[in-house]
């Protein structure tokens, strides 16, 4: 059950109540967050952009998104004919729902009174909590395959694939990643994480797993966590450019308002399991007024960075190739995250070991880019040439039509012999 006080011993029923009060709590916060998290989104990227944004409903355009939600509730919902009716209803909840339960692991303050009984702030605090994310991960790459699988159409099925594959290199990154923290820890409990991060070195610089793990777990997890979630740089799977918005081309009405809700819920989750993993959680300065409300305060302030930091990411990178993503995912972050957690299990062991495992990853490291920079010139000089112009047509102007146009004269004075 967990190590939260108002689970331990006998539970009655004013204990179910409290259970109950901070699931719907937590789950009207998560609304209401969407709401401002798509109103924020539009504003920073139009301030980036020279642009207003949305100003027309509510003050600032506050009520833009609300409104927005509103007009989808009363849109025609359109099945295709050709579609798998139960899958294609069921996909959007299977996008939706891990992405409420991820959050229910997150520490989002202390310990409170509530009714006379003592309880944490956070909705479940499992022993096995860091797992309940990694399984929550991987099925809501679900609700994305079967959508586009169950649409009937081609361009959803694309998409859909993709999604799979992408979700696939990342999760090793990010587990191996999560490993590291585990490994500092000792626990799988979020809380026992965010405890494990109290204090400060000299006094003054936190005891974060930042510092602990030396940034290196928290680079590799933000690029991961990014592509779990198909935020920009890594949201291939809609790229509307090439897939006239991926999986959920056939959606309309308020089933694709869920993949929007999914989308923007797993963004939020995803800012507060990095607040929790490597930035303490709640855990901040202490005016000593109103101890409850500061730890909310700081894990608020927290996750908010973060999702700004997502935001910046949309407006400021564009999106990467396909062969790019898997490039990174298999080539990079993998070794890397897997050369690191090495690391820190030497530094646990001995610090000696530490550097040694350090140095022959780095001499690894070195080897294996030296390969594959070989194999990428031996391919270059013995590849065909057709593969080379639709490389060169992938990135900018075709050579084709020059090439055409240079030769044109000769087969039109060809042609002209022939009929001579």
């Amino acid at each position: 059950m967990g190590a939260d006080p108002l689970l331990v011993g006998h539970i009655g029923w004013i204990d179910v109540l409290i259970v109950v009060i901070k699931v719907v709590v937590a789950f009207a916060a998560m609304m209401v967050s969407v709401l401002l998290a798509i109103w924020v989104e539009r504003k920073v990227i139009s301030d980036m952009q020279n642009r207003i944004g949305p100003n027309r409903a509510g003050p600032f355009g506050l009520l833009q998104s609300l409104a927005d939600g509103i007009k989808l509730f009363f849109k025609e919902d359109l099945i295709p004919e050709r579609s798998d009716r139960f899958i294609f209803k069921l996909a959007p909840y299977l996008s939706l729902v891990p992405a409420f339960l991820t959050f229910t692991i997150v520490p989002i303050g202390g310990v409170v009174d509530l009714f006379g009984h003592r309880t944490e702030l956070q909705v479940a605090d499992p022993p096995i909590g860091i797992l309940l994310l990694l399984a929550m991960s991987s099925i809501s790459v679900y609700g994305v395959m079967l959508a586009g699988w169950s649409s009937g159409s081609k361009y959803p099925l694309i998409g859909s694939v993709r999604a799979s594959a992408q979700m696939i290199s990342y999760e090793a990154a990010m587990g191996l990643s999560i490993a590291a923290v585990v490994l500092v820890t000792g626990s799988l409990s979020t809380r026992d994480m965010v405890t494990g991060q109290l204090g400060t070195y000299l006094g003054f610089i936190p005891h974060w797993n930042l510092i602990r793990l030396g940034v290196i777990p928290f680079v590799i997890f933000i690029v991961a966590i990014t592509a779990e979630v198909n935020r920009p740089p890594f949201d291939l799977v809609e790229a509307e450019q090439e897939l006239v918005g991926g999986f959920h081309t056939e959606y309309s009405s308020i089933r694709f308002a869920l993949f929007y809700l999914a989308e923007y819920l797993n963004t939020i989750t995803m800012s507060a399991i990095m607040v929790t993993l490597f930035f303490g959680g709640p855990d901040g300065p202490d005016p000593h007024v109103l101890h409850w409300l500061w730890p909310i305060v700081w894990f608020l302030v927290k996750t908010s960075i973060f999702f700004v930091i997502y935001v910046w990411f949309r407006a400021a990178l564009p999106r990467l190739r396909y062969d790019q993503l898997m490039d990174l995912g298999w080539k990079v972050l993998i070794p890397v995250s897997l050369l690191w957690l090495l690391v820190v299990a030497g530094m646990r062991a001995s610090r000696v070991l530490g550097f040694v495992l350090l140095v022959l990853g780095l001499i690894a490291a070195g080897v294996l880019l030296r390969a594959i920079d070989v194999g990428r010139r031996r391919r270059g000089q013995s590849a065909p040439v057709l593969p080379d112009l639709m490389d060169a047509s992938m990135l900018g102007p075709s050579p084709i039509p020059a090439m055409v146009e240079e030769g044109s004269t000769t087969a039109e004075e060809g042609d002209d012999d022939g009929r001579a």
